[in-house]
């Protein structure tokens, strides 16, 4: 059976005006680390993305942040990480994160990190990988997207054999347990097979 060793998390580089989006970045934050799990994230120290690092880091968990060069100063890239990667763009960037990453979590943010989730979306529903997603709903935050992904299914965009795997919880607690749980699934080889497909795309 696969172990889960590190979680891709997207998130803003804005905490934005809820509360609690931030109080879940920060509670996830520990729930890896007090789980043993590497956080791998987009390297900045503002916003979601800050918090949920500094929670790890907090906790005594690991954290892995790849940001790309042009992003440096834009996001105030965090010090103090385990492993901090300076790529050259994006697209290293996030091939960077899918390979070093057991399963994605998807908390509230803007354009890219609903770019980075629904990329991940895409290649898992075209077979190039089967790890976990998770869009972490907080207070309904993911409704209008997962609206936009009914409607296409009930358009016909998104058929029958293509659908989308993907797991929605509205409580941060429920994550690590439930990627665990989806995860287990899997062998070791799988999750290497998994890393293996994309290079294949």
């Amino acid at each position: 059976m696969a172990t889960v060793q590190s979680i891709c998390v997207f998130c803003g580089s804005s905490a934005g005006h809820n509360p609690a989006h931030l109080a879940a970045a920060e509670l996830l934050g520990r729930e890896m680390a007090k789980s043993g799990i590497r956080l791998v994230y987009g390297g900045g120290s503002i916003g979601l993305m800050g918090a949920v690092a500094r929670s790890v880091l907090g906790a005594g968990g690991e954290v892995t942040g790849i940001i790309p060069e042009f992003l440096v100063n834009r996001e105030r890239m965090l010090e103090g990480v385990n492993d901090l990667v300076v790529v050259d763009d994006m697209h290293t960037r996030k091939r960077l994160m899918f390979e070093q990453s057991d399963a994605f979590v998807a908390l509230p943010g803007g354009i890219g990190t609903l770019e980075e989730v629904v990329e991940q979306m895409t290649w898992a529903q075209l077979g190039r990988h089967a790890k976990p997603i998770v869009l972490a709903n907080i207070d309904g935050f993911w409704d209008p997207l997962k609206d936009l992904l009914s409607h296409m299914a009930d358009e016909a965009f998104i058929r029958p054999g293509y659908e989308l795997r993907y797991m929605t919880l509205r409580d941060p607690m429920d994550i690590v347990p439930a990627i665990v749980e989806a995860a287990s699934g899997y062998s070791e080889t799988e999750l290497e097979g998994n890393r293996a497909s994309l290079e294949r795309m």
